[in-house]
């Protein structure tokens, strides 16, 4: 059973919107912060948003800001993250990952979701 199952990528024009998904199963997601992570090839992994445990507190990197938003509905046990205003440079894997800490530092990530490509491509 996976813990963490992303949905909702594919192949987008810039411009353009996606509403990726993060489904928990398994474990109460609620009783963690959820973090969204990308990672383009050849590139570093990084940390897009993160979510607290009741949704009441949200981050994102500079890179996003204004243009993803990320909620949080802990009775479908689902982390959304909507995705406005895409860029080829957002073209990447996306992660979500579960952490007991309310930051993207992958230091206290307990479940990772195996990943959803993005890309961004006229």
């Amino acid at each position: 059973q996976v813990p963490l199952a992303e949905s909702g990528g594919g192949l987008v024009q810039p411009g353009g919107s996606l509403r990726l998904s993060c489904a928990a199963s398994g474990f109460t997601s609620g009783d963690y912060a959820i973090v969204w992570f990308r990672q383009a090839p050849g590139k570093e992994r990084e940390g897009v948003s993160c979510i607290s445990r009741s949704g009441g507190n949200t981050y994102y990197a500079d890179s996003v800001k204004g243009r993803f938003s990320i909620s949080r509905d802990n009775a479908k046990n689902t982390v959304y993250l909507q995705m406005n205003s895409l860029k080829s440079e957002d073209t990447a894997v996306y992660y979500c990952a579960a952490t007991r800490d309310n930051s993207i530092k992958p230091n206290f990530i307990v479940y990772w979701g195996q990943g959803t490509q993005v890309t961004v491509s006229s």
